[in-house]
């Protein structure tokens, strides 16, 4: 009996996959550190901490067709005057690439690889400030896309200004 499976998914005369694919890897801790500079007299503060959460994300080319993207947070909390904890925690994955375009590699490892790897991230953050003697951290889900994008737009604006100022 003849199957007909269609022309898209019939492989290459010569064997190749020209199909693009993108995909993780693995994902690991790359750096975490958890400081209580003020314990125990920080455990009898009376205002609940202020908290000041920081994003950054980085990726580089580690070889054909792979790329890790570092998702670090560092978040400080400050009660009464004083330093609650500190946590910097780096993130990482490693992605494949396979047929992509260049042009499309970037808006991949700064927009979906850190939406991909935020809610491992986030676990391991609220797990830390938890087993440091706080409640635990719950980071609101972040959209990497719209910021990626945000970004992209700002550049582009700023060289376009540059260059009518040229």
């Amino acid at each position: 009996m003849d199957q007909d499976y269609g022309a898209s998914q019939q492989p290459m005369a010569n064997g190749a996959d020209t199909a693009p694919a993108a995909g993780m890897i693995s994902q690991y801790i790359k750096d975490l550190s958890f400081e209580n500079p003020n314990a125990p007299a920080i455990f009898q503060a009376q205002t609940p901490p202020a908290i000041d959460v920081q994003f950054n994300i980085g990726s580089s080319k580690v070889a054909d067709d792979v790329h890790e993207v570092v998702l670090k947070i560092e978040v400080k909390a400050d009660s009464d005057g004083q330093t609650a904890f500190i946590v910097d925690l780096s993130y990482a994955g490693l992605f494949g690439f396979r047929n992509v375009p260049e042009d499309q590699i970037q808006p991949f490892m700064l927009g979906e690889a850190p939406r991909l790897l935020f809610p491992f991230a986030r676990r391991v953050l609220a797990d830390a400030v938890r087993d440091g003697g706080f409640p635990p951290l719950l980071l609101e889900p972040i959209d990497f896309g719209a910021l990626y994008l945000q970004q992209a737009q700002a550049n582009a604006d700023a060289s376009g200004a540059a260059f009518g100022n040229a």
